[in-house]
């Protein structure tokens, strides 16, 4: 009989919170799987408690995911080391600027034959313009790595209303697996094989959704939210087009892709600081302290990311969006020209 797969969690933030609700129930109906699984938690203190503690005990994330309560083979430990020891299966979910120094501390401390699979929505930094989170762990771990993103706010998630959810994956042998770990009743998983512009899409969907707060702050109504929404994925598109070559088109089609954009630019935590911003004039540093409860704002930084790419290249009058958006948020640009840029459009 195959020795028992065993999964460890790295990331315990709300969205880390509601994924780790999914896995621990999947693995106790699984063959395949050992059934308990460790949830790395960066150690805090809840109400004079470590917060490892209140979940081990009362199986609930108080600080990230207040009432939802996660089954009981989800347990939480307070190093990486920790989490990782004998795992075969890694599910990355923490803000991409935590990625390198954990897989530094990961790195000759795992399985040669382990993989693993990214839920970060968030782009590096690298010499060639910008790299997917998948790919930082694997070339950081040695291990194959691919990419979950999707229209997934995690308290929806958690509440257990129905979603979908999209996995690039390059081994297809390993789709299976994947969805046997992933997909339930209100969480349904497609798996395909174009990594890179999944990752993309779950990166760059949350710069465009900067836009859409910006107009709700200057109360643009929803025909010129559709309009950004619209823009968006077209220069989305666009930009997994620069970045690589054999773009599948039908992935901007998927959850990770249009499904995505639009619940984000809705519903997410960049356009609700970012019309804030837009509204106040406070720094994206202050307000993510002021209203996100220790989560970490994606979409300003992807945006600079994104931009660095369009002026190396020297395309930025060919993604008036992006460039607006980005100047909007690190030039000063004031947030009423973005509705002056859809019109290099037309």
């Amino acid at each position: 009989m195959a020795a028992l797969r065993k999964v460890a969690l790295i990331g315990s933030g709300n969205w880390g919170t509601a994924i780790a609700k999914i896995i621990g129930n999947n693995v106790m109906k699984s063959t395949q799987f050992d059934q308990t699984v460790n949830m790395y938690v960066y150690e805090e203190t809840v109400n004079n408690q470590k917060l490892t503690d209140i979940i081990n005990t009362q199986h609930e994330n108080v600080k990230y995911l207040p009432g939802i309560k996660l089954p009981e083979n989800i347990v939480a430990v307070p190093t990486v080391l920790e989490a990782c020891h004998n795992a075969d299966v890694f599910v990355f979910v923490v803000p991409h600027q935590f990625v390198a120094p954990i897989c530094k501390e990961m790195k000759n401390n795992i399985k040669a034959n382990s993989i693993g699979i990214s839920l970060i929505k968030g782009l590096n930094q690298s010499t060639n313009g910008v790299e997917i989170m998948s790919n930082v762990i694997s070339k950081s771990l040695g291990i194959n790595c691919g990419a979950l993103m999707g229209a997934n706010i995690a308290h929806e998630v958690a509440a257990e209303k129905f979603c979908e959810s999209t996995i690039g994956y390059s081994e297809k042998s390993c789709w299976p697996m994947w969805k046997e770990l992933f997909h339930c009743d209100y969480f349904k998983v497609n798996c395909i094989d174009d990594v890179r512009t999944v990752e993309l899409c779950g990166a760059l969907k949350n710069a465009i959704a900067v836009g859409a707060g910006i107009v709700d702050a200057l109360e643009g109504g929803d025909n010129t939210k559709a309009a950004i929404i619209r823009l968006g994925l077209v220069e989305m598109r666009e930009f997994a087009k620069l970045d690589h070559n054999n773009v599948n088109e039908a992935t901007f089609f998927e959850s990770c892709g249009i499904a995505d954009l639009i619940t984000t630019c809705y519903g997410g935590r960049n356009r609700k600081v970012a019309e804030e911003f837009a509204k106040t004039g406070k720094s994206f540093e202050e307000l993510e302290k002021e209203m996100l409860n220790g989560q970490k704002l994606q979409g300003p930084h992807t945006a600079y990311q994104a931009y660095g790419v369009l002026k190396e290249k020297g395309v930025e009058h060919k993604f008036p969006l992006l460039t607006s958006i980005y100047r909007i948020c690190y030039e000063d640009e004031k947030p009423s020209t973005l509705i002056k840029t859809l019109e290099h459009y037309f």
